[in-house]
């Protein structure tokens, strides 16, 4: 990829670390939406001065992961699995990472964010409907509690030290 190009976001793929049994069709969504952060802003107001309030950096907020993809069994996912576990069994185990990695048209890293924290919090499975003929969608939230954000330098790095 040529330097000044714009990077599209259709190639993608979504890595769960720590859920057992993890099978190659459980990295593959049709969307990826919820990598947000958001600065809380503190305001301050300074006994004697009238004019203005301090605004202050306060806390940190990320929403929830979105990801939406066509329906699997539990005996083809082991991401289904892990939401039957939580929701079903009320066995909620967060996983500690799960990776959103960008991709280039090698297949090879361009960026990734790195999710700590990872726990199901809304599983919805979309319409049954008679007279459509369209792929059954089911939609994950996943909650987490921050991000790093890597470009293909890190990544690279992260990987050497990591084997």
């Amino acid at each position: 990829m040529a330097d000044g190009y714009q990077i599209a976001g259709f190639h993608f793929r979504v890595n769960f670390h720590g859920l057992p049994a993890l099978k190659e069709v459980d990295v593959g969504f049709q969307s990826v939406s919820g990598l947000d952060v958001k600065m809380e802003m503190v305001t301050y107001r300074e006994g004697g001065e009238n004019k203005f309030e301090h605004r202050l950096p306060g806390r940190t907020t990320y929403s929830t992961l979105t990801l939406k993809r066509g329906i699997l069994t539990p005996e083809k996912s082991a991401l289904t699995n892990w939401l039957q576990d939580a929701f079903q069994g009320r066995n909620i185990i967060p996983l500690k990472i799960v990776q959103v990695d960008l991709l280039n048209e090698n297949h090879e890293v361009l960026m990734q964010w790195e999710l700590h924290h990872v726990w199901p919090v809304n599983w919805t499975v979309g319409e049954l409907h008679a007279e459509k003929g369209e792929v059954l969608i089911e939609t994950l939230e996943l909650s987490y509690n921050g991000f790093e954000l890597r470009g293909t330098g890190k990544v690279a790095k992260k990987q050497k030290a990591d084997k």
